[in-house]
């Protein structure tokens, strides 16, 4: 009875293991100074067909991985605002993708969201979860710069603190004022906080 009881644990901690790396592989996503993943045909908010091409006039982009239920994410929607209106003149676009499936995150319920809060820039709707996967979205919200060559610039959090008010680090405000500036990025990853992508 010991021994079953032991090669089962054996077998439980093998198959959690495999998942495990399964996942980790599966999300392995794209690192600072990689060609960014194109992307195509990804229907937003406005019910019209998104592509990475789309936005080829853009100097710079920050694509970042949301959701709506999430209050991390939610936390942010009024600084993305923000940083579209400060930086749309200087050619940075903003685009907002949303990965996961559960009710409260699909097209209608990003709809609703994106008209109450009147979203500036493209939020989109991956139900594949490909463009999560192809980058390496852990949380919502993640933040991906691409530079002028596509090229991932920076990946992590928008600043340091969830609260506005006690936010001392513009992590990406100072990744697009380097890069704009031709000067390169001092900090080009941070940690990312927010709710877990509800990968299937």
């Amino acid at each position: 009875m010991r021994c079953g009881w032991l090669v089962t644990c054996v077998l439980l901690l093998a198959v959690s293991v495999m998942v495990a790396c399964t996942q980790a592989a599966a999300l392995k996503g794209v690192k600072v100074g990689d060609q960014a993943p194109d992307w195509s045909n990804i229907i937003g908010v406005d019910d019209k067909r998104h592509s990475l091409s789309d936005y080829a006039d853009a100097k710079l982009i920050v694509l970042v991985f949301t959701c709506n239920h999430c209050p991390v994410a939610v936390a942010y929607e009024d600084r993305l605002i923000q940083l579209q209106k400060d930086y749309k003149d200087k050619g940075v676009q903003v685009i907002a993708v949303n990965v996961n499936n559960i009710p409260e995150d699909r097209l209608d319920r990003m709809k609703i969201r994106a008209q109450e809060k009147g979203f500036n820039f493209p939020y989109i709707y991956d139900p594949t979860q490909k463009m999560g996967h192809d980058y390496g979205a852990l949380v919502t919200p993640h933040f991906y710069v691409l530079d002028q060559q596509r090229k991932i610039a920076y990946i992590g959090a928008l600043d340091d603190n969830n609260n506005p008010e006690r936010v001392k680090a513009q992590w990406l405000r100072n990744a697009l004022d380097a890069l704009l500036a031709n000067k390169p990025v001092e900090l080009a990853e941070t940690k990312a906080r927010g709710c877990t992508v509800k990968y299937e």
